[in-house]
């Protein structure tokens, strides 16, 4: 997946090793990435640790907002597939005794988000 696909929504995955190069100012010692999904100029990392939101603001995308969620915090997720005439895919996160998602991200019609299900099913279950 390319620069139109994030575009549109979808989201495509990211090398590992060019994240983690990015992140390094706010990865522990032996934090290691797992797993990135890019979504338009925003990124969902999976470290063994925890969750890493990545928000870029402004026009430039300079200004950045990390926000991290350990796993331990994760009460339950949830995943709504694309229909034939709802085409959003959406992705809900839940924290502990939070009653509202902390996380709701939409895609497009495509397979990342049962990725992103099976990644955090085998981190939080």
């Amino acid at each position: 997946m390319g620069f139109l696909d994030s575009f549109l929504g979808n989201a495509s995955t990211v090398d590992t090793a060019t994240v983690e190069k990015e992140l390094a100012p706010i990865l522990i010692a032996d934090e290691t990435v797992e797993a990135a999904f890019k979504l338009f100029r925003d990124m969902m990392v999976f470290t063994e640790k925890r969750l890493i939101l990545v928000d870029k603001q402004g026009m430039t995308g300079k200004k950045t907002e990390y926000h991290s969620v350990p796993y331990k915090s994760i009460s339950h997720f949830s995943i709504e597939t694309a229909g034939t005439f709802d085409m959003d895919a959406e992705l809900k996160i839940w924290i502990s005794s939070a009653t509202e998602p902390l996380i709701n991200k939409q895609f497009k019609k495509d397979t990342s988000i049962y990725d992103i299900q099976k990644i955090l099913a085998s981190v939080c279950l």
